[in-house]
């Protein structure tokens, strides 16, 4: 699998630097470099790469401006590269797979494309296993009636199984969280936001391992990177084209996107 991939940064020595590091990764091709913001959304939208290495600070359209306009096609991964370590939140919020400092270390430029093979692996098998269905569902519907119903991991384990208490490191102090008192939680990229009434903590995990640890009867997917306790909802809000916001207890609103609706009615009455 080759990772089709553009750099962009304002910076010609920055340019010449990563590319120097990718070198050494043979599945990486770099298929163009941009100098600024308006430049990489028109190559992003034209070339439509795997994976894009995005400074954060550019003159005229940063960074998380370029996310922004190109999210009216299928984005690529983003990996966000600064010299500023403010600026490592926003890169979560903006589901970055990562972000890396200035200069580029090796080692964790190694750890970001192997996060970046992962996801493109989930993301293309996903892809095939729809392709497979709407294929089979055309020319061989009986089959498809006879695919065997997945299997519910949860069966004959009850709710023993799922955690009543999650470990998160944030800030250089453990904070020991109880999942009732969770409200939301929000993912970027490798990282979740866990949202409490009264405090936000970034776990260093992806939501498919985390939603593994969670008792999907209380704990839902409302959105691609949303999951809520639907014991801390209060009101359902309608919105405009089938979508809807959930209050939460503490009176914060979370949207619900229209895929997911129909997931959500099943427990919020």
């Amino acid at each position: 699998m080759t990772i089709r991939t553009i750099l962009v940064d304002d910076e010609k020595l920055a340019i010449q630097g990563l590319m120097l590091r990718l070198e050494k990764f043979a599945d990486v091709e770099v298929i163009e470099t941009c100098s600024n913001g308006r430049e990489a959304i028109r190559k992003i939208k034209t070339e439509k790469p795997d994976l894009v290495f995005l400074d954060i600070q550019m003159p005229g359209f940063d960074g998380f401006s370029v996310v922004k306009g190109v999210m009216d096609i299928e984005p690529p991964l983003f990996v966000f590269v600064t010299a500023y370590n403010e600026y490592a939140v926003r890169a979560f919020e903006a589901n970055a797979v990562n972000y890396l400092m200035k200069p580029v270390d090796e080692d964790k430029l190694a750890d970001t494309l192997d996060r970046v093979r992962t996801r493109l692996a989930e993301k293309r098998s996903s892809e095939e296993a729809e392709k497979l269905k709407s294929v089979l569902a055309e020319v061989a519907p009986d089959a498809m009636d006879a695919m065997p119903e997945e299997e519910d991991p949860n069966a004959g384990h009850g709710a023993a199984r799922f955690e009543k208490l999650i470990n998160i490191k944030d800030r250089g102090q453990i904070f020991r969280v109880d999942v009732d008192s969770i409200e939301h939680i929000e993912a970027a990229g490798d990282y979740m936001c866990i949202r409490t009434a009264d405090n936000s903590l970034i776990l260093r995990e992806t939501m498919k391992d985390l939603e593994r640890r969670l008792d999907p009867r209380v704990f839902q997917r409302v959105h691609r990177s949303t999951i809520v306790n639907l014991n801390q909802v209060r009101q359902v809000k309608p919105h405009t084209n089938g979508e809807c916001f959930l209050v939460l207890e503490s009176g914060a609103q979370v949207k619900v996107s229209r895929s997911y609706r129909d997931v959500v009615a099943r427990f919020v009455h």
